[in-house]
């Protein structure tokens, strides 16, 4: 009996007398056509009246409603969860019965929702159908170009109620949140560190594991997160994409450019608590603190000479390594960095850009210009610690301080006498090579020495005197 009575019902199921006259789809009720033809019409007489969207069924417009007051009615027998919609509860019930009856033919995945597999199948296929109309980027998903869409529009609708940041994408907003609760769900079994997101742990757990999984195909250098490979392809691409809307100049990084913007407005918030100069960056900062200490962390492995920074160290093992890779288009004389390239480039063009403000004496490198300073200031930061003597140059106290150790670290290949600094080595070569570079321009008699010509030409100034 109970098996013909359902045979029966499957019969009123089947039977839909009413057809939409447009697509010929068929309905069981005529209520429901009625419904369906306003799909056709375009009618959506039932507006929202907080917002004015317009729906074409009052079930839509009381479902709607719910954005606005944040009324969700469907709650999850299993884990609590609310929902505003029927459906939505119902979909969330697989991930606890883990039901997912649409499977990939391809690779077998599994799926919870039909329309998760369609979309899942175009990764197979290829198929991207919503294209970008500014910047001409295909999409699998229509969803994924209306968020992509807010790059060029700079539309920002996800806010922060907290510190009112906006974002383009609910989920940024989500993860944002979680910056205010102190939220930290994912945790490191490792070294315990905590993380909001589970991205950033799977990431983290590569620092353990050595795991290197994404490879630039140009130089094979590995990287643990695939956005620091696609940053260093920048490096081989030479592109640049964030440009200062101030000066124009371009940055491979976007922390590049932030931390740029900074000098036209001007920002410098760190200070050191020391001599009181003030930086943009946090690092730079603490780059500068080592004049202070004295610290020197960077050590070289070949000769042991050790720096304040990072990029000396990595400028000086190209000392090592013989690497001369900018070379001067007018002598061909090579250089291990390009600054000194540029640098070395004034002596065929005479440009001096740095100007002393005191006696208006012009140098070709900016340290020649601070060193020249000490001259009018009388600073002379550099103290031997055997006698206290000062010098305005690091340089001038290496040397000094040979006097107190009777180093001699310069010899002469010709008679083997030694000197404390190389520049009186290259003018006793002279007496060797009989070499006089420097000419009198009255008499032009020749001096192997400055010093001598010097003197030398007091014997004409007193001749014009009398």
């Amino acid at each position: 009996m109970k098996y013909h009575c359902l045979k029966n019902m499957e019969k009123h199921k089947e039977h839909k007398p009413y057809q939409c006259s447009e697509c010929l789809k068929c309905f069981t009720q005529k209520g429901y056509l009625v419904k369906h033809m306003k799909v056709h019409t375009g009618d959506k007489p039932y507006q929202c009246s907080e917002c004015m969207k317009c729906f074409s069924q009052k079930g839509s417009l009381v479902t709607h409603m719910r954005v606005h007051t944040g009324d969700k009615p469907y709650q999850c027998s299993e884990c609590l969860k609310c929902f505003s919609q029927k459906g939505h509860l119902v979909t969330h019930m697989k991930v606890h019965t883990v039901d997912k009856p649409y499977q990939c033919s391809q690779c077998l995945k599994c799926f919870s929702q039909k329309g998760n597999l369609v979309k899942h199948m175009k990764v197979h296929t290829g198929d991207k159908p919503y294209q970008c109309s500014e910047c001409l980027k295909c999409f699998t998903d229509k969803s994924n170009l209306v968020t992509h869409m807010r790059v060029h529009t700079g539309d920002k609708p996800y806010q922060c109620s907290e510190c009112l940041k906006c974002f383009s994408v609910k989920f940024s907003l989500v993860t944002h949140m979680k910056v205010h609760t102190g939220d930290k769900l994912y945790q490191c079994s490792e070294c315990l560190k905590c993380f909001i997101k589970k991205y950033s742990l799977v990431t983290h757990m590569r620092v353990h594991t050595g795991d290197k999984p994404y490879q630039c195909s140009e130089c094979l250098k590995c990287f643990t997160d695939k956005s620091n490979l696609v940053t260093h392809m920048r490096v081989h691409t030479g592109d640049k994409p964030y440009q200062c809307s101030e000066c124009w100049k371009c940055f491979s990084q976007k922390g590049s450019l932030v931390t740029h913007m900074k000098v036209h407005a001007g920002d410098k918030p760190y200070q050191c608590s020391e001599c009181l100069k003030c930086f943009t960056m946090k690092c730079s900062l603490v780059a500068h603190m080592r004049v202070h200490t004295g610290d020197k962390p960077y050590q070289c492995l070949q000769c042991l000479k050790c720096f304040s920074q990072k990029g000396n160290l990595v400028t000086h093992m190209k000392v090592h390594a013989g690497d001369k890779p900018y070379q001067c288009s007018e002598c061909l004389k090579c250089f291990t960095v390009k600054c000194s390239l540029v640098a070395h480039m004034r002596v065929h063009t005479g440009d001096k850009p740095y100007q002393c403000s005191e006696c208006l004496k012009c140098f070709t490198k900016k340290c020649s210009l601070v060193i020249h300073m000490r001259v009018h200031t009388g600073d002379k930061p550099y103290q031997c610690s055997e006698c206290l003597k000062c010098f305005t140059k690091k340089y001038s106290l290496v040397i000094h301080m040979r006097v107190h150790t009777g180093d001699k670290p310069y010899q002469c290949s010709e008679c083997l006498k030694c000197f404390t600094d190389k520049s009186n080595l290259v003018t006793h070569m002279r007496v060797h090579t009989g070499d006089k570079p420097y000419q009198c321009s009255e008499c032009l008699k020749c001096f192997s020495q400055k010093g001598s010509l010097v003197k030398h030409m007091k014997v004409h100034a007193g001749d014009k005197i009398c």
